[in-house]
């Protein structure tokens, strides 16, 4: 079978039940259900992180992930733009710096 190159956009949010962020991670789900067609949320993920003590921190997140109908290769500044869009919007909404978006090449069978 034949491989198809798309783009996949991850976003790795904190996994607080504080009302922003339940309301943050609804926005991002509702975001790619409409653009994208639909979207994978995976919880219960641990995230590993070295203080500035040199300490071990944990922190509880979840994963939010969408296959685009887009060449990566072709359209990687279009999803930079886009991707710049959803971290400011998270930022201003919650001032978090951790939120990570992550944007990939994948192969899809098809």
């Amino acid at each position: 079978m034949p491989l198809s190159a798309k783009a996949r956009i991850e976003i790795y949010l904190p996994d607080k039940q504080e009302r922003i962020f339940v309301k943050l991670r609804e926005a991002f789900e509702k975001e790619f259900l409409e653009t994208f067609g639909g979207c994978t949320v995976i919880k219960d993920i641990k995230g590993l992180y070295l203080s500035d003590e040199g300490k071990t921190d944990i922190d509880k997140i979840l994963l939010l992930y969408a296959d685009t109908p887009f060449s990566f290769r072709r359209n990687r500044a279009a999803l930079g733009k886009y991707t710049d869009e959803l971290k400011d919007v998270a930022y201003k909404v919650t001032n978090e710096e951790s939120i990570l978006i992550v944007v990939h090449e994948i192969y899809h069978s098809v």
